[in-house]
């Protein structure tokens, strides 16, 4: 099968094996999308070698007998796959597994292939009304539900999501369901207008810290750079909460006794749970056809990751296209 080979921040397209694993579905990849992460791990974050990827759409082709009810839908997977035995795993809490392997990311090839394999218990199938366009932003948007879990947001409360990339754009959307006042901080008029026709608050980031009075209770901090957690210091108010969801190769110092003064809140949020988001994307909640700059087939991975590094969305045909 042809795949995108990430060695030493090098991509090259080469042609590998089909990756069967024993027990576990085989799927055909119809696209995957580049994110944050990919990025940042060309430039060294995660000292990965192998095929990156982890957000995609698929169809399964293979499958275990005991999991045969798979063959011919189509799904998307969780990224984490976790020991099953460890306390974490027991927890349900494959994503905190010491011995964990993560799709496109550690110890597991990805998504930028042909195929891809996953166990069964990974997969979550979608929805015939969603496309394969939209159903392919549900590992990012599980990663913005995954903030619903971990932090209370009341129809009351102020929130700023800080960064108007592809995962801003669609964090806005997402906590927006709540019913708080959420609004979204960027630097890149054209991002924020898109925000705007999403029918989205979408405003200038702050060149200063906020006046006191205009911070915000809760910021999430989505900038995709090492000095975010110094900008999200800037707008949250005192005994506030900052969710960090930026995975950065490099961070600059950072005077943390604002932290404690102002008795900030910080919390870590990662990979997040698959049917909320596919009920968001679904029901239109969260709309991401806007967000899509442009799909390119697997050779033409050098003018993708251009496009992702200046754009927002870009995703990838590992197929090439359907006749």
């Amino acid at each position: 099968m042809r795949a995108l080979w990430l060695d030493d921040g090098r991509l090259s397209l080469v042609d590998t094996q089909v990756p069967r694993r024993e027990g576990e579905c085989l799927i055909r990849v119809s696209l995957a999308g580049i994110c944050g992460t990919d990025l940042h791990m060309r430039r060294g974050y995660a000292s990965y070698t192998g095929i990156p990827g982890h957000e995609f759409v698929g169809i399964v082709e293979e499958a275990p007998p005991q999991h045969r009810s798979w063959l011919g839908r189509r799904v998307v997977g969780d990224i984490n796959i976790g020991c099953g035995t460890c306390q974490p795993c027991a927890r349900a809490q494959k994503e905190h597994c010491e011995q964990r392997e993560v799709l496109g990311i550690k110890a597991r090839h990805g998504t930028f292939a042909e195929y891809v394999s996953l166990p069964a218990s990974n997969l979550h199938p979608v929805p015939d009304t969603l496309d394969d366009r939209a159903a392919v932003f549900t590992e990012p948007v599980a990663a913005c539900c995954r903030i619903l879990e971990q932090v209370a947001i009341g129809p009351h409360a102020r929130v700023a999501v800080l960064g108007d990339g592809r995962m801003g754009l669609l964090a806005t959307q997402v906590l927006a369901t709540t019913g708080a006042t959420v609004v979204l901080l960027g630097r890149h008029e054209s991002r924020l207008a898109i925000a705007r026709a999403l029918g989205l608050d979408a405003r200038p980031a702050p060149e200063a810290p906020l006046a006191p009075v205009d911070c915000f209770d809760i910021v999430v901090e989505l900038t995709g750079r090492g000095d975010g957690l110094a900008s999200a210091l800037g707008c949250v108010r005192p005994r506030g909460t900052i969710v960090m969801k930026t995975t950065a190769h490099g961070t600059p110092p950072l005077a943390t006794w604002p932290i404690v003064v102002d008795e900030v809140t910080i919390v870590g949020s990662r990979c997040g749970p698959f049917p909320p988001a596919l009920d968001l994307l679904a029901s239109d909640a969260v709309r991401t056809a806007p967000i899509v700059d442009a799909v390119f087939d697997l050779e033409h991975f050098n003018d993708a990751f251009a496009c992702a590094d200046s754009g927002l969305k870009v995703l990838l045909r590992p197929g090439g296209p359907r006749t």
